[in-house]
């Protein structure tokens, strides 16, 4: 279930609203996210909220993957399958509303 979101344009990347998300989510041991939130500065806000980044490096970094949790990263499908159970509902999946 999800516990925090936040409203964004869709021309929005993701990792813009990453930091917020982090710093107001409930204490955790571990943040697991896809590559479009490799970001050095985000992991160090990670790591100062005692937790440990489970963010995969993009292919063209040239720093390694090797301190990734794999199997840890596997569970990121849950996530997924709550978007998806999410975009059933039609007027969530497409907003056609101009405000808020």
């Amino acid at each position: 279930m999800p516990i925090l979101y936040e409203l964004s344009c869709g021309n929005t990347h993701d990792i813009v609203h990453a930091e917020s998300l982090v710093a107001n989510c409930p204490t955790s041991n571990m943040v697991v996210a896809d590559k479009g939130y490799d970001s050095e500065k985000l992991r160090e806000l990670v790591r100062d909220n005692n937790a440990t980044p489970v963010i995969p490096r993009k292919d063209n970094s040239l720093v390694g993957n090797e301190d990734i949790d794999w199997y840890m990263y596997k569970y990121r499908h849950l996530v997924e399958n709550a978007f998806g159970r999410i975009k059933q509902y039609r007027k969530i999946a497409t907003q056609y509303e101009k405000l808020e």
